[in-house]
C-alpha cells in the first residue's frame, strides 16, 4: 500500500495562524496559489478541473501535530472554557491532523518551472501548508443549505467596524486592503481575550498590523514593514 504523501504546497499571505477566518470562503478577496511536487506537475491530470468553480483541498495540519491525541478540545467559539469531543469539531488537534476546505478555483496556469499552478480564492490556510489531495466541489452532493451547524454557527455573522487611518491603509498594497479590512472585522483575536488596553499584531502580506479592539470597533494602531528572522 501507497504511503499518503504531499501532493502540493500552498503559498498565502499568512506567516502564522493569527488572523486567518476560521473556515474556507469566509473571505474571498483572499487570493492563494497552489504549487505542486515535481512528480505531480503533469499536466494531464488537471484536465477538465478548469470546467469547476470550486475544489475541495485536503491538507495537513503540518504545525499542530501531536504525538498524543485529546478526545475532547477547547473550542475557541465557546471562549476556550467548554470542552467538547473532538470529532464534533474542526479542531487541528486531531487524531491524525487532516484538514478540508473549499475554495473557489480562479484559473489554472503553467509555469515553465513550476508546472500547472492552481489560483484559488477564500482559503484558510497558512502559508506552505502541505495538500494531500484536491477534488472537485459538485453543487448537488455538496450543498446542504438545511444543514444545522450547533455552536459553529453562532455569532457567524457578528463584525467589528474597522476604523483604519488612510495614512495606515496606503501602506497596504491596494489588491491587499479589502481582504485585510474584512479579516480585522471578523475579529482575529482569541474569544477569551477582551482587553480594550491590549495591542494586538500579526503578520500578514509582508506586513506586522496592529490593533486594539474597544467594544464593537476595531482601532488599527501601526502598519509595518514585517522583520524577517
Amino acid at each position: 500500500m501507497k504511503k499518503l504523501e504531499y501532493i502540493a504546497r500552498i503559498h498565502t499571505d499568512f506567516p502564522t495562524k493569527f488572523g486567518i477566518p476560521h473556515q474556507s470562503g469566509r473571505i474571498q478577496e483572499l487570493k492563494a496559489d497552489i504549487i505542486f511536487e515535481p512528480e505531480y506537475r503533469n499536466h494531464e491530470a488537471f484536465r477538465g478541473l478548469e470546467e469547476y468553480t470550486h475544489i475541495w483541498l485536503i491538507w495537513e495540519f503540518s504545525r499542530s501535530i501531536r504525538k498524543e491525541w485529546s478526545p475532547t478540545v477547547r473550542p475557541p467559539k465557546l471562549g476556550g472554557n467548554t470542552r467538547v469531543g473532538v470529532f464534533a469539531t474542526r479542531s487541528p488537534f486531531r487524531p491524525n491532523p487532516i484538514g478540508l476546505s473549499s475554495v473557489q478555483l480562479t484559473g489554472i496556469t503553467l509555469d515553465p518551472q513550476e508546472g500547472p499552478v492552481i489560483h484559488i480564492q477564500g482559503a484558510d490556510l497558512l502559508d506552505g501548508t502541505p495538500i494531500y489531495d484536491i477534488k472537485p466541489y459538485i453543487p448537488y452532493a455538496d450543498s446542504h443549505p438545511e444543514a444545522r451547524g450547533s455552536f459553529a454557527t453562532a455569532h457567524s455573522d457578528d463584525y467589528l467596524q474597522v476604523q483604519f487611518p488612510p495614512e495606515l491603509l496606503n501602506k497596504v498594497p491596494q489588491s491587499k486592503q479589502k481582504p485585510l479590512i474584512q479579516i480585522l472585522a471578523l475579529d482575529p483575536r482569541p474569544v477569551y481575550q477582551q482587553d480594550p488596553e491590549r495591542i494586538y499584531g500579526f503578520p500578514f502580506a509582508g506586513l506586522e498590523i496592529k490593533f486594539r479592539v474597544e467594544e464593537e470597533t476595531l482601532y488599527v494602531c501601526e502598519v509595518n514593514k514585517e522583520e524577517r528572522k
